[in-house]
């Protein structure tokens, strides 16, 4: 009797175990067997699928982070990459070579603006041929690209305007150094005059001078500044080179030390004299995160992964037309966690 009881239990165990591993394979092994003839197996491109960065002044250090991003997103997704750029601040180079890129007909485009109509043309030539684009750090509204990954430049020269008031004690006379032909500088710039005007009454903007994106130029604007307002108590620069020229000047002028500087991006040569304290505090931009996305954004564009304007994929799931970046104030206490490692 004991031997059929036991007979009977062993086969209900295997029975069990059987029906578990019917289940098992219906529901397990044979879902992702769909999964893969659906070809929803996660992103995944191909070595073959070329995408292209355009910058301008393209030995600039500025970039590295953000051909770091494009790099990383690239090794995530399976794809390859390259980078192209006009090797000066020329807005006609950069023409050209983006024009070179769009023959060669990539899986997709992202570049930045040196200003926001002189690449319009090319932009909206490349999305005509079905090409994908996006915008990074300095964009270009009027053109048919897709998206733009970068800083909230308005919102960057807010930052800066109050920290210069914050540094002032909300009394004093500054001025901005930046380049006026490009939008992100522009952007910074009037968010910075407008948040002056508006929350700080006793500050008052002097002069906004052009130091041509260069050291040197951003260097003899200071000197100018400072001669002409000998009383000026504090500068603000919208870019990197424009913080190492002032601080070049101000040195030169024996006035380091005694003049606000605040300056923006996170270089060497900006990070060096913030840690010397003779720039107070500079703006660190997402570098990382604008070629991230902007290759992810690509992807999905090539891919028609998601909806655009202009009646691309029908996935209910828009591309973002602006993604925020993010902005840091870096000042001597936090410098150190700027540096490249």
């Amino acid at each position: 009797m004991r031997a059929v009881k036991r007979s009977l239990l062993i086969g209900v165990y295997g029975l069990s175990i059987l029906l578990f591993l019917l289940f098992f394979w219906n529901y397990g092994l044979r879902g992702h067997e769909r999964d893969w003839e659906d070809g929803s197996v996660g992103l995944a491109g191909d070595l073959e699928e070329v995408y292209v960065m355009v910058m301008f002044q393209s030995e600039l250090d500025y970039w590295r982070g953000i051909m770091k991003g494009f790099e990383d997103a690239a090794l995530n997704l399976n794809v390859s990459v390259e980078f192209r750029g006009a090797t000066q601040y020329d807005a006609h180079e950069e023409m050209v070579v983006l024009e070179q890129v769009i023959a060669k007909k990539p899986a997709g485009i992202a570049v930045t603006a040196i200003n926001p109509e002189a690449l319009n043309a090319s932009i909206d030539k490349a999305v005509q041929e079905g090409i994908p684009i996006v915008l990074f750090d300095s964009g270009a509204p009027a053109s048919k690209a897709y998206a733009f990954f970068g800083t909230d430049n308005y919102k960057a020269g807010v930052v800066a305007a109050r920290e210069m008031a914050r540094l002032l004690q909300g009394k004093g006379k500054v001025a901005v150094i930046t380049q006026p032909t490009q939008l992100n500088h522009q952007e910074r710039t009037e968010g910075f005059r407008d948040t002056i005007a508006r929350e700080f009454p006793d500050i008052r903007v002097v002069e906004v001078a052009d130091g041509k994106g260069e050291i040197i130029g951003s260097r003899n604007a200071a000197r100018d500044i400072l001669r002409k307002y000998p009383d000026v108590d504090g500068l603000f620069a919208t870019q990197a080179n424009g913080g190492v020229g002032i601080g070049m000047a101000v040195k030169e002028m024996g006035l380091a030390g005694q003049k606000v500087i605040i300056g923006f991006d996170t270089d060497k040569g900006t990070l060096d004299l913030v840690k010397d304290g003779t720039i107070n505090a500079t703006l660190a931009q997402g570098t990382w995160n604008m070629g991230y996305w902007s290759l992810m954004g690509l992807f999905h564009l090539r891919h028609n992964l998601v909806e655009t304007e202009d009646g691309g994929s029908n996935t209910g799931h828009p591309l973002p037309p602006f993604v925020d970046t993010g902005i840091t104030v870096v000042t001597q206490q936090n410098v150190d966690q700027f540096y490249a490692k």
